[in-house]
């Protein structure tokens, strides 16, 4: 056995134990059935911004298609990939699904192109980084509970959810952390210049191979590209000629299915290979350990990485800039830019509830007041909302 790979349910001494929590900013009773971090899932879950992910789009918007992913479904597919690594290396599976479960909540409506235009909206006022949003609305916007604001989650789901990707804090970065985060790190330290756990790390992995598995196959069943123009690609290439070669007889939906499939096997067993290997060469022996390296533990292997690029090198020009969709995005864009303004402008539309923490029209805090609400927004409410203020006429 080696030193990442265990027997189910027994935990890698480089995990995260709940039992060890650093707490939560709140102090809260501990549940008698249930850790920590799958009391942080089942907030989560049960959250309003959880289950908006439903109508808001991952490349599609929604009334494009039922098969299309959303972010939703996206997330659920993270969590399942995020599971299972975890379980294999030895890691709390429960907090890596909380990750995996929480790290899109922050997006907009409308995919990048609804987060593009948010970003150009508030570029006067602190700016808007959906990670940084995800931390808002777990630490502020969510509101269940009597004696706080937010879900108060575990140190770990918070610092894991901010540097899944990596630590924020360096020589070259300080000034470019989102304000959201610097305001949030003066209560409850995050270490944001430390590595997450090594949880975290598999979420982040999870959603790299969830993402370009998954866009191959709403790419293929939305017509964009073929699997003839796959088979150049290097790693998914050989998988569409060896499936073919395997199947030759095979329908197309279930062939496309075989390939997605194969694909995230051989991403997922390059993930552990690459682990294991980290592992025995940087040798960690405890989560602390984990925190202070100056490279993650759990990642892809260079060879692996530059497949990736080479395969969000073909999606980007063939699927995210297809004239099909830059249409859809170029009017989401639109609707996103409008409905700011409008707000801004005029902060006595925004539902009642909202009127609070605002400093009139064209203000600062009015500003992040409205771009917390468009945020919230699925497709379907902003557009909705657009044809409310403006009339029809503009729909993606």
């Amino acid at each position: 056995m080696t030193a990442l790979s265990s027997v189910q349910g027994s935990l890698a001494p480089i995990a995260a134990d709940p039992a060890k929590s650093r707490g939560r900013l709140h102090s809260e009773p501990e549940a008698e059935t249930r850790s920590a971090f799958q009391r942080d899932r089942d907030r989560i879950i049960h959250s309003s911004a959880f289950r908006r992910l439903k109508y808001k789009t991952q490349v599609f918007v929604y009334h494009e298609g039922d098969n299309y992913r959303t972010r939703l479904t996206h997330s659920l597919e993270v969590a399942q990939i995020s599971r299972s690594v975890s379980r294999f290396m030895g890691l709390n599976e429960d907090l890596a699904e909380t990750l995996a479960l929480s790290h899109d909540l922050g997006h907009t409506c409308f995919g990048h192109a609804g987060e593009d235009a948010l970003q150009e909206c508030m570029a006067p006022y602190n700016g808007f980084d959906h990670n940084a949003q995800a931390l808002r609305i777990l630490t502020k916007l969510e509101h269940r509970y009597p004696g706080f604001d937010g879900l108060n989650l575990t140190w770990e789901t918070l610092e894991g959810l901010v540097k899944h990707n990596g630590p924020l804090q360096g020589p070259d970065d300080v000034d470019a952390i989102p304000l959201a985060v610097t305001e949030y790190v003066a209560d409850h330290d995050l270490e944001l210049g430390k590595f997450a756990s090594a949880e975290a790390q598999v979420a982040a992995v999870a959603d790299d191979i969830a993402y370009n598995a998954h866009d191959i196959d709403d790419g293929l069943n939305a017509e964009l590209f073929s699997l003839d123009d796959l088979k150049h690609l290097p790693l998914v290439g050989p998988i569409v000629i060896e499936v073919e070669r395997d199947f030759p007889d095979l329908d197309e939906s279930r062939r496309v299915h075989e390939i997605v499939r194969r694909l995230i096997g051989v991403m997922v067993n390059d993930v552990y290979l690459e682990s294991q290997r980290r592992m025995v060469s940087l040798g960690p022996s405890s989560l602390s350990d984990v925190h202070d390296l100056d490279r993650p533990l759990v990642d892809f292997s260079v060879e692996m990485t530059e497949n990736d690029k080479a395969l969000k090198g073909f999606l980007f020009p063939n699927m995210y800039r297809h004239d099909r969709v830059t249409r859809m995005t170029e009017q989401a864009h639109q609707v996103v830019h409008d409905l700011f303004a409008y707000l801004h402008r005029e902060p006595d539309q925004l539902p009642s509830a909202w009127h609070g923490q605002i400093d009139g029209s064209g203000g600062m805090k009015t500003a992040r007041r409205v771009a917390d609400y468009i945020a919230g927004m699925t497709d379907r409410f902003a557009l909705a909302e657009h044809t409310r203020l403006f009339g029809p006429g503009l729909s993606p």
